[in-house]
């Protein structure tokens, strides 16, 4: 007997499990790590929009789910616009203050100091979220393009809200203020017209505040050490009776160039104190990302993560920066080696979204800061 399916029923997808892999090898990446570097400096740093397009392109296709790469389909030129109009919302206020100081003295700089810092938090989020929105719905899976909902606006709120609560309680806010962050960004992400979702019950079953105490009482702690180590090294050496007005210029410039050499051997320590706590909040953060049945796990442990952020700093510092893009391709490979999924999504059901904003993530680059 035939089967009579009836008009309009809604189709069943096919349960597919997600398996992540990837192709990258860091090594392959010299090459474009050296060619970014030399035209960034023979342009100015005006190429970085177009070799920041091509790095992500490459990593994109390097990463794979069910053996189907990803694909990144930005423009450098999408940056390039993205930059030059958040110069000119960065300006604004800026060249505003310059006026005002010039026919109204100086006193204005006081009086807009607390509106002026409100609004560049609020612009620090607002870039965030931007920033995000833009690589969203420059990213495609299957032709499948992702896009990121929400309001910029509303997370740049959040975002001040909490930068003043974690300051106000020492620091102590700012894990689950992290965690909300980035539930404000993961709940809105869309895959085609297919959501993903945020599960905060399932991101809080792994704990952070037990790592962030580890780093937080251990750079107290370290910070007093120094301090006195610091001190007992300048009595020791008579450098506080050097610092006179008839000091030797060479007094001041061995007090700078031990400070920094300080804070460069102290760094790895620092760091190795607050990896639990990044690698913690890293695992929670994916465990409460989900799509249909499927959850994700990232296994990040906080020694591996220390290594890796050392060595590429240590990488970027003695090669002035030129090894970025082999840095983001290790860091990438690092990340999707550790990520694995459980349970089932029906992929097959998604219908296509709109392209996104035209242009990139300007705010987010004058600022100095971004995912990739």
């Amino acid at each position: 007997m035939t089967d009579i399916i009836a008009e309009g029923a809604p189709e069943e997808g096919t349960p597919e499990t997600l398996t992540f892999t990837t192709t990258l090898e860091p090594g392959r990446f010299l090459g474009l790590s050296l060619k970014n570097g030399l035209l960034n400096l023979i342009t100015l740093t005006l190429y970085r929009f177009w070799g920041k397009t091509e790095v992500r392109q490459r990593v994109w296709k390097g990463v794979r789910l069910n053996d189907e790469a990803f694909e990144y389909t930005g423009r450098g030129v999408e940056l390039f616009i993205g930059f030059i109009l958040a110069l000119v919302v960065l300006g604004l206020p800026f060249l505003a203050i310059v006026f005002a100081v010039q026919f109204l003295g100086q006193w204005v700089v006081f009086a807009a100091y607390i509106p002026m810092y409100v609004f560049f938090g609020w612009l620090w989020g607002f870039g965030t979220y931007t920033a995000f929105r833009y690589m969203a719905s420059r990213t495609t899976w299957r032709g499948v393009r992702f896009q990121l909902k929400g309001s910029a606006a509303n997370y740049g709120l959040y975002f001040i809200f909490a930068g003043f609560l974690s300051g106000i309680t020492m620091g102590w806010f700012w894990p689950t203020a992290e965690r909300a962050l980035a539930e404000k960004i993961w709940d809105e992400v869309r895959f085609g017209d297919r959501r993903l979702r945020f599960r905060m019950g399932r991101a809080q079953n792994e704990g952070v505040y037990g790592p962030f105490a580890i780093g937080w009482v251990g750079s107290l702690v370290g910070y007093f050490v120094l301090i006195f180590v610091f001190m007992a090294v300048a009595m020791t050496s008579g450098m506080f009776e050097q610092t006179g007005s008839g000091a030797p210029p060479e007094t001041g410039v061995a007090f700078v160039l031990m400070t920094y050499a300080a804070m460069l051997l102290l760094a790895p320590f620092a760091l190795l104190l607050w990896s639990p706590y990044h690698a913690a909040m890293m695992r929670s953060v994916a465990a409460g990302v989900s799509v249909d049945g499927a959850t994700f796990r990232l296994n990040v442990k906080a020694l591996p993560l220390w290594w890796l952020t050392v060595t590429n700093l240590f990488m970027l510092l003695i090669t002035l920066g030129f090894l970025m893009p082999w840095v983001q391709a290790r860091t990438a490979r690092f990340l999707v080696s550790r990520l694995t999924s459980e349970g089932t999504a029906r992929l097959d059901l998604v219908q296509q979204t709109g392209r996104g904003p035209g242009s990139g993530e300007g705010l987010a680059d004058a600022f100095g800061f971004s995912a990739i």
